[in-house]
């Protein structure tokens, strides 16, 4: 990926998560401009682009089928951007999983028209009020009218817009609630934040997610599409099969490199001491540097 696309993306991110460190289904506490820009993929399909989580969009004559929604504050900028691609029915927004800069508009979605769709664990992880020790923070439940009202155990699939779409539940990966959804006849996949592309990813330990749940997302991720799928990452540019299992390989890489001085007997300070992922450090310019990464695989691992 290009050195200024990588920066771009990583300056979104590390303002979005920073924002959920004072509350992960609050609104942002600080003022900035969004600059939502918009990407035709085909069939339909856009990518909006911006701060916050990638938002994917399907229009036709069954209406607007949404993906994510940012934060509230977004909100009428994103449905004002969806009614100047189409003036029809908002009818569904999946929620990816609950954090909020993927889950802030839902109030606003539902006021326009919409049905909000995510797995249960999202409408439970809203309502909860919990500590989140990687981000030092309690993170409080958000406003039952952001809740998603219909709910599902495992999958879903849509009829909409001539596409079938596959909602797919993957346990315990970035949080306990994440979901991929697959437009088949369009061969789009939509991965939330269980692939962040370009930089180190954050895994949300204390929201149910785990590094072997996000390597096992990205397995399966990869056996459902073939080598010619675009793919939209919850944070970064559009991304191909190939950068999806390179994301992989480097999440299996970065287990291994842990859990061997795990199994070694090393405490975290030691292994944190010994910086064994400096090797990635292009990729932790962002929310998430090498040390972090490091405690949320010694985390992940040993489950504390």
């Amino acid at each position: 990926m290009k050195y200024f696309a990588l920066v771009a993306a990583v300056a979104q991110l590390n303002l979005a998560v920073s924002a959920q460190a004072h509350g992960s289904h609050q609104d942002m506490d600080v003022e900035v401009k969004n600059d939502i820009t918009s990407e035709a993929l085909g069939s339909g399909i856009y990518l909006f682009k911006g701060l916050g989580g990638n938002i994917g969009v399907s229009v036709g004559e069954d209406g607007v089928f949404v993906i994510d929604d940012k934060f509230a504050r977004f909100a009428e900028e994103i449905i004002t951007d969806i009614r100047a691609l189409d003036n029809g029915p908002i009818r569904y927004v999946v929620n990816t999983h609950y954090h909020g800069d993927h889950t802030g508009g839902n109030a606003e979605m539902k006021a326009a028209g919409a049905t909000i769709v995510a797995h249960d664990n999202v409408r439970k992880r809203m309502g909860m009020t919990f500590e989140n020790r990687i981000l030092g923070r309690t993170q409080q439940a958000s406003p039952e009218e952001q809740w998603p009202v219909v709910t599902f155990s495992e999958n879903m699939t849509f009829h909409f817009n001539g596409q079938v779409v596959h909602v797919s539940h993957m346990p315990n990966a970035h949080t306990d609630g994440d979901a991929v959804i697959y437009f088949e006849q369009a061969n789009i996949l939509h991965m939330g934040d269980n692939y962040f592309n370009g930089m180190l990813p954050y895994v949300d330990v204390d929201g149910g997610g785990s590094l072997q749940g996000m390597i096992e997302a990205q397995s399966r991720a990869i056996d459902m599409i073939g080598e010619d799928t675009q793919i939209i990452p919850g944070h970064g540019p559009m991304a191909t099969t190939a950068d999806l299992v390179k994301s992989r390989d480097m999440l299996v890489d970065i287990q291994s490199r842990v859990k061997s001085r795990m199994d070694a007997g090393q405490s975290l300070d030691t292994i944190l001491h010994d910086n064994p992922l400096v090797e990635y450090a292009d990729l932790a310019g962002g929310f998430i540097d090498l040390d972090s990464m490091v405690r949320i695989t010694y985390r992940s691992l040993s489950g504390k």
